[in-house]
């Protein structure tokens, strides 16, 4: 059994619970346990997990967070920084699954979140999952 970090920006609160729960749902059905931590935005989420990641009480990381289009250059900032410190992160040998979702509105956002539709959360999950025995069988 692993332990995961969630760690997610609540920023669209509605939207992180269906996304925390699609990454509970998957990590739990593998036999694994689950932490959240919340922090403002997605710009943080990348700090935190580094900031986790050495305290070696976790084995890997989902990242959740919704970042929609707004009417400034903001939106890619967000979107482009925190994916591309999240992979850095990732070529640092962390398991680390995406679940920031970048979308133009909110009804791609509850598309993509909802564990009965898009379930990207899981799919999040999974991936930080497949990181894991990844890292362990190149160990």
């Amino acid at each position: 059994m692993a332990n995961f970090l969630i760690v997610e920006a609540r920023f669209y609160g509605h939207l992180n619970d269906m996304l925390i729960a699609g990454a509970k749902a998957a990590l739990e059905s593998a036999g694994h346990s689950a932490e959240v931590v919340t922090v403002p935005g997605a710009l943080e989420v990348p700090g935190a997990i580094s900031m986790a990641a050495e305290s070696d009480r976790y084995d890997g990381f989902v990242a959740i967070g919704v970042v929609i289009r707004g009417e400034t250059y903001h939106f890619e900032i967000v979107a482009g920084e925190s994916a591309r410190a999240l992979m850095a992160l990732t070529m640092d040998s962390l398991a680390i699954g995406n679940g920031i979702l970048t979308t133009e509105n909110e009804t791609q956002a509850i598309a993509r979140a909802d564990p009965a539709q898009g379930d990207k959360g899981g799919e999040a999950a999974k991936a930080a999952m497949r990181l894991l025995e990844l890292r362990d069988e190149f160990a």
